[in-house]
């Protein structure tokens, strides 16, 4: 068995080589000024079962034209088995004709991986279930439930959980979701009036004074989430977290950041979590008749948790009509360690330290 990796995640290949005590196959894939990608195997993998990790997400067209490349390369080389190794499956969303005289380009993806000589393909959360249904290959469709679940039973401490879906399509999901962690649902009716646009009707289902968890497959644009959010805290909702699978963000946010402030925006980003990341908070505890606030030192990934949060609700209370222009200000705002999301951080901190002297009834 080998790994070969894609250009579209090394980082997920080194990882999944990692686990696997394998080392990646010697590949060259280079692009050509026009846009040509060429894919050379460098070693001998005859008689060899390979994966190809290459998820078709930004730019999804490149990126699946590259690990058909691939597959075609190993292939001709011999290759024992091939097994596509798809995380993010793009061109999902189109798996139906919802108006006359257009494609139902998931098929013609499924049919061109299938050609190019893939054995199989593994792939996680599909947007569409009957997407497995276009190959005439076997399809693996692993789910991330369960790692939702444990994070949620981690980091979230209440008994009070409602899965939300945020389309009718997305209820098996959440009620999958629901059942692991003890929870009922709820149900965001929306409407699509363009591509890329939603607008809720109604809530179904009892989210007042409840904590809210939205799951779903794919967040693009953000504005499904942010509009099913709103509309949760508008009918109640105490808190609302949001649980996805594939962070696809399109959008110009990301360049606008980079223009603003002349930096790598995964600098910038790095940098403004890390300013807001808590390392201290207080957490009620029962002691004798008495409830004291107590200090309690703060786990990497609650930190991290609270940082996306706190920055995120920071953002949306800023002034503007765009998220998109709210989240990037105070993104750049928090990487120089000021802003909202900063605030909030420092009154955790002081609100500990006012509070040190219960430090010895920690647990």
């Amino acid at each position: 068995m080998k790994v070969l990796s894609g250009t579209s995640n090394v980082k997920l290949s080194k990882e999944i080589a990692k686990l696997l005590k394998v080392k990646l196959v010697n590949t060259n894939i280079i692009r050509f000024a026009d846009g040509e990608v060429y894919v050379e195997i460098n070693e001998n993998i005859r008689g060899n079962s390979i994966f190809v990790v290459q998820s078709s997400s930004h730019s999804a067209n490149d990126n699946l034209m590259e690990l058909l490349i691939c597959i075609d390369a190993l292939r001709r080389s011999s290759a024992k088995s091939i097994t596509a190794v798809i995380p993010y499956f793009g061109y999902a969303r189109q798996d139906r004709k919802v108006v006359p005289r257009t494609a139902i380009s998931a098929k013609l993806v499924s049919n061109l991986i299938t050609n190019s000589g893939a054995n199989r393909v593994l792939t996680l959360d599909l947007h569409a279930g009957q997407i497995q249904g276009f190959f005439d290959i076997p399809v693996d469709n692993l789910f991330s439930t369960p790692i939702f679940a444990k994070d949620i039973k981690k980091n979230i401490n209440t008994n009070s959980l409602v899965c939300v879906s945020p389309d009718i399509g997305g209820v098996e999901r959440a009620r999958a979701l629901g059942r692991r962690i003890n929870a009922s649902i709820a149900i965001v009716d929306k409407r699509r009036p363009a591509s890329g646009k939603s607008e809720v009707m109604n809530i179904v289902g009892h989210v007042k004074d409840k904590t809210c968890i939205i799951v779903d497959d794919i967040i693009d644009s953000g504005g499904t989430i942010v509009n099913a959010a709103k509309a949760l805290k508008d009918k109640g909702a105490k808190d609302v977290y949001a649980y996805i699978t594939h962070a696809v963000l399109s959008g110009n946010a990301i360049d606008k950041i980079k223009t603003k402030s002349k930096d790598e925006p995964i600098n910038i980003f790095n940098e403004a979590i890390n300013n807001i990341k808590p390392t201290v908070e207080v957490r009620s505890r029962r002691v004798g008749g008495a409830t004291y606030q107590v200090p309690n030192e703060v786990k990497a990934d609650r930190a991290q948790a609270l940082a996306i949060r706190w920055i995120v609700e920071a953002a949306r209370k800023r002034s503007g009509k765009s998220m998109q222009n709210k989240l990037y200000q105070e993104f750049l705002d928090a990487s120089d360690n000021k802003g909202g999301a900063v605030k909030k951080r420092e009154d955790t901190h002081k609100m500990a330290d006012a509070n040190k002297a219960f430090a010895h009834f920690r647990w």
